[in-house]
């Protein structure tokens, strides 16, 4: 297959490359021009031992709500978000190992032989095409990369997460040699001679299947395609230079205590990709679960690692260790909103089209409980401002949520894992 060949092959599939959404082509209008509307985005976050329900959730519901202790660090951006009560992913129970479920709801994960399914992320990507230098980025803070992810493939298979600042930053921003982008060129290339065997193959066989395995044929032809598009994609990137920031190479931090630090690092690392244009979808995963004790304040440690405080028991000491780790993220998110809502877009702000959740698979940590979950969506211009409120007897499912984020992307579905239709009120 020569390369004329391969590129109208790529077309009559529907892949396109986009462009990074810039400034100077939204400004169009200024010219008489049809404007440009900005992309949307979406920035998952999801903490595996969750906060403290009590001080969370408000006790009343509606625009008119009282902002509950958590929420109160929240206040300036009141109108740019939402908090949702009574969601869970149904038969999705089993204490911690339903961490890797938050963005799949894939059922059962206690049971033999469970495999997870495809995470949001991963279905939005999917859907929407090679559009940004890379589909998704896959965060972590404390992750143990072996065991934890939030993005799984549609086999099933965990996608590690990465922890590291300077990796990402050097990913995103600084421009490979012509050597090293030549042998990576090379590579990709050796791949795709390899598709067009393994394609040539295929066809030979064709011809001596009956309707069954022509189905599974099939399947396998659709995987090798699909294959084909990332690799065009990569290469179409590879060729392109990199966007320039003015922002200093960060530094790592290694040490597992300094966990506000890190999870402020990461956070700051997925603004940088969202308004860069490097990607249009970002999962961070905080694995509390892995962290040790840790710093709360400096010069002053927490008592226990955060899974045994997590397991608090109702003693004081502990609760209040959490309260103040739980108020310390929440003062994270506010200075995330508040560098969101600080870039502009178009006429508005980067906030309006980043939405942004932030949520956990545990409802209660401290009893291994999984429905009831702890979820705030801010930014991305929904109807906001409000408390959310689903029954907590019998929970609404979380992937109506995600339905809802996937048609803010502009991805034409009704339906994601167990959801029964998009989420009312948002």
């Amino acid at each position: 297959m020569n390369k004329l060949n391969r590129r109208r092959f790529l077309k009559g599939l529907g892949v396109t490359v986009s462009l990074p959404w810039l400034e100077s082509i939204a400004s169009r209008s200024v010219r008489g021009e049809e404007p440009v509307e900005p992309p949307q985005r979406m920035l998952m976050i999801s903490n595996n031992l969750g906060i403290l329900s009590t001080p969370f959730f408000p006790e009343n519901t509606g625009k008119d709500y009282q902002l509950s202790p958590y929420l109160n660090e929240l206040a300036d951006f009141r109108n740019d978000f939402s908090v949702i009560s009574g969601l869970s992913h149904p038969d999705v129970a089993g204490g911690h190992s339903t961490e890797n479920c938050f963005l799949t709801a894939a059922r059962g994960p206690t049971r033999s032989g469970f495999r997870n399914s495809i995470s949001l992320d991963q279905y939005a990507a999917e859907a929407l095409g090679p559009v940004t230098r890379f589909s998704t980025l896959n965060l972590g803070v404390n992750i143990d990369k072996a065991n934890r992810s939030l993005s799984w493939t549609r086999d099933g298979a965990l996608l590690p997460a990465e922890d590291r600042a300077s990796v990402l930053f050097h990913k995103m921003f600084v421009q490979e040699e012509a050597k090293a982008i030549k042998q990576h060129l090379q590579r990709l290339e050796e791949r795709r001679s390899i598709l067009d065997v393994l394609m040539d193959d295929t066809r030979k066989i064709e011809i001596r299947l009956g309707q069954e395995d022509r189905a599974r044929l099939d399947q396998y032809l659709t995987s090798i395609r699909e294959v084909e598009m990332r690799l065009e994609s990569e290469r179409e990137w590879e060729l392109r230079p990199k966007p320039v920031t003015d922002q200093p190479e960060p530094q790592d931090i290694q040490d597992q205590k300094l966990f506000f630090e890190k999870f402020d690092l990461m956070l700051s690392m997925a603004q940088l990709a969202l308004e860069s244009d490097c990607t249009r979808i970002v999962t961070l995963m905080v694995d509390a679960f892995a962290t040790p004790a840790f710093q709360l304040h400096e010069g002053q440690q927490t008592s226990d690692g955060y899974h045994n405080l997590s397991h608090h028991g109702q003693a004081e000491e502990k609760l209040a260790q959490l309260e103040d780790a739980d108020r310390q993220q929440m003062g994270l998110l506010h200075k995330l909103l508040q560098n969101l809502a600080s870039k502009p877009q178009g006429d508005q702000r980067l906030l309006d089209y980043t939405s942004v959740l932030y949520g956990s698979n545990m409802g209660d940590a401290n009893t291994h409980d999984n429905t009831n979950l702890p979820i705030l969506l801010a930014g991305g211009d929904y109807q906001h401002g409000q408390h959310l409120a689903f029954r907590h007897d019998e929970n609404a499912p979380l992937c109506n949520l995600f339905v809802s984020m996937l048609q803010k992307l502009g991805i034409e579905t009704d339906e994601f894992g167990s959801s029964t239709g998009t989420l009312s009120g948002v």
